[in-house]
């Protein structure tokens, strides 16, 4: 992961995520909460696998991901594995408070995974 990016990333709450659009190909700009662990982020789309951007990820994984003016253009991975999405939503309670996640994510069946380095 580069300096910039880590830096970026310290002390935000919110990341712009852009994903090409399945069916007019345009890219498409969403803020959304995010976890970093180790050398990757993890979101969780608020309608789980119903997101629309989850779903242009999954037919698209090229993203990019923005943040206090550094952006990264890297690949999405898909989370399907319960284990590995209780993972990720356990961190996003950690890191956003339980009763926010309960109340902002009514779907969690996925995640994504998106690679920093």
């Amino acid at each position: 992961m580069t300096k910039a990016i880590r830096d970026a990333l310290e002390g935000v709450s919110e990341i712009d995520l852009t994903v090409t659009g399945r069916k007019t190909g345009r890219q498409i700009s969403h803020p959304v909460w995010f976890v970093q662990e180790e050398e990757s982020l993890f979101l969780v789309p608020i309608t789980g696998s119903d997101s629309q951007w989850y779903k242009n990820v999954r037919q698209t994984p090229m993203i990019q991901v923005s943040s206090n003016g550094t952006a990264l253009s890297t690949s999405a991975t898909p989370i399907t594995e319960p284990d590995r999405v209780d993972h990720v939503v356990e961190m996003f309670r950690d890191k956003y408070g339980a009763d926010q996640v309960e109340a902002s994510y009514p779907k969690r069946d996925v995640a994504v995974q998106v690679a920093l380095g």
